[in-house]
Order: C-alpha cells, then structure tokens, then sequence
C-alpha cells in the first residue's frame, strides 16, 4: 500500500448542501488548502514512497476548472520526481462530466471516488441529495470507461433506509463494478438537517447493534463480488467528536463487522456438527483476536449457546492473515 497524504477541501465544490453534511465537522473547515505544505509534512514523515496524493471532501471536479488546477499544480513536482505516483479526488456524481475527467487525467488523477450515498432514489430525495440513481450509474460507466480506478461511497442509515433497500444498493453496487467501497454510517451532526429531524423525533439513526450486522453483511456480499472496502465509518477527528449528536459512531466499526462475521461463521460449522464431534480451525496469531472478539466476546457467545466446548482453536505462526483451515473430527 502507498502512503497515503490527504488533503480536505471542505464544502468547496459542492452544489447542495445535503440533509446530513457538515463538512466543517467531518473536513475541518473551508479554505484553500497549502497543497504543498501536506505533501512536504507528509513525506517528513515517511520513506515509504511513491505516494498518492487524495483530495478528501467537498466534490473536486464541481470547483471551477481554474481551482481543480491550481490544487493539482502544486502537485505537479512531486509527480515529476516520482515522490507522487498518483492522485485520488472525491466528487458526486453529477459532476463527471467526461470533458472535465479526460483534463483530470492529464494531471495524473487515477482513482475518482464517488459520494453516491445511496441508490434508492426515496433516500435520496429524503437527504436532498441533488442526484438520482440514473446519474450514479452514468458517472460510474463515464469513470471506468475513461480508465480511471472507481471508488464508491456508501451511507447506511439514512432517512427512509431499511435492510432490504440498504441490501439492493449493496447488489447494484456490485452489479456496477466498482473497485472499492467505504461504508460511511449516518451520524447526526450538529448544525445539520438530520439534527433538526432528530430532535423534533423524526428521525432515528441505527444502533451500533444493528450497524454492525450491516456492515458485516455487506462485507460478507463485497467480499465474495471481490470488491474490497477500504473503509468503515469516518476516521476520528478532533473536530467530529463534539460535533456528532446521535447515531453509530465508533473508531473500530471495520473490527467489529469483521469478528462479527467470524461469530456467524463459526455459530453456522459448530450448529451443523453431529453428536461427539469436534470442530479444529487452524489460524494465524494475526486473526485470532478477531475470532476470539472483543473481550472474547464470541467465544462467551458461543458458551452460551453450548458451542463453545465442541470448538478447538489452534494458532500457527507460519499462516498469513485470513488463512483458515476447518477440520472436524
């Protein structure tokens, strides 16, 4: 993996102000960012290069053209030197128009992540979005056909959104083809619309509970398509933690859908079992934690429900993370 330097853009950009944004919160602020000034500080920091440069918030390719390239100049010699290999930008996705793309792609832009939220076009419209399904599925086709590494955006949990229409973004999102994905759970923020929907009782977000079996479902769904998510729930901010009023906010949500998908897997082999059957899974000491749960979580669950002693768990340092061996004896 390169090192990645992120630089936010804020607002900047954006034509609508949507029913759960505070970019203030989640990007820290509106100014034009000293480009430059991250990479150098960035590069300080680390030997590990190339790296990619990632335009973070706002929606890059909404700015005017004269603002895309003044970010994107002061990235310039860096990519000449080789210190910068690549350049990531975060838009929606009715602002890939194909004009606009073919120049960002002169300027070494090769990943173009989209905030498409959601494709059910009532959550849309309940989170004033300013975008349908149909543009989502335009921009997408415009960004792979043009060559550029497609990521999406998700965002569980917005008002009208249930399960079953959460689980047919996740089938159309594979179904598209993406290369990645990051599941942003709703939060309310403060100064936000939502805000306003949560304290007048009209909206509820979705318990950690409840954010976890989705996410561990969709996972389980991306994983098998290959599609790999990059990230689950906002990263941790000085600035978002006040800001946040309700909803699913934790820094560990990508561990907890992970050992809850251990759990389910497990519960699933230890059930089928017949009588004085042992189930043996070979591990690496790497995924033992996640199996284990948090506080061995899983395993106290699997005690439970009188599983737990039919399981025997065996660690060997010479596997690679995420190489499993089942055997029942």
């Amino acid at each position: 993996m390169p090192l990645i330097i992120p630089v936010f853009i804020g607002h900047r950009g954006c034509p609508h102000r949507c029913l759960f944004c505070d970019q203030q919160a989640i990007a820290g602020g509106d100014s034009f960012p000293d480009v430059a000034a991250e990479i150098e500080t960035w590069l300080a920091r680390s030997q590990k290069h190339p790296a990619q440069l990632a335009f973070y918030g706002g929606s890059f390719t909404c700015l005017p053209w004269a603002e895309q390239e003044k970010l994107l100049a002061q990235a310039r010699p860096y990519l000449a030197d080789g210190r910068i290999a690549t350049i990531r930008v975060s838009t929606r996705p009715d602002c890939c128009g194909q004009d606009n793309l073919f120049r960002l792609r002169d300027w070494g832009v090769t990943t173009v992540e989209l905030g498409v939220q959601s494709l059910d076009e009532l959550v849309l419209a309940l989170s004033r979005r300013g975008h349908t399904t149909d543009d989502t599925r335009q921009a997408i086709a415009t960004i792979k056909r043009l060559g550029f590494v497609c990521g999406v955006q998700l965002l569980p949990g917005l008002p009208g959104e249930s399960w079953p229409s959460f689980l047919a973004t996740i089938r159309e999102t594979i179904a598209l083809r993406p290369a990645m994905v990051r599941l942003y759970p709703a939060l309310v923020l403060a100064g936000t619309g939502l805000a306003d929907l949560y304290a007048a009782g009209l909206y509820r977000p979705l318990s950690l509970t409840t954010t976890v079996a989705w996410l561990a479902r969709a996972k389980r769904l991306f994983d098998a398509a290959g599609i790999e998510v990059i990230r689950y729930g906002l990263p941790p901010s000085t600035e978002l933690a006040p800001a946040v009023l309700a909803g699913p906010y934790h820094p560990a949500l990508g561990e907890m859908a992970a050992q809850r998908l251990w759990f389910l897997e497990l519960r699933r082999r230890l059930s089928a079992l017949t009588t004085g059957q042992i189930l043996t899974i070979f591990v690496s000491p790497r995924d033992r934690s996640r199996l284990s749960g948090q506080r061995r979580g899983n395993l106290l669950r699997l005690e439970q429900l009188g599983l737990r002693r039919r399981l025997h768990i065996v660690t060997e340092s010479w596997r690679s993370k995420g190489s499993v061996e089942y055997v029942v004896n």
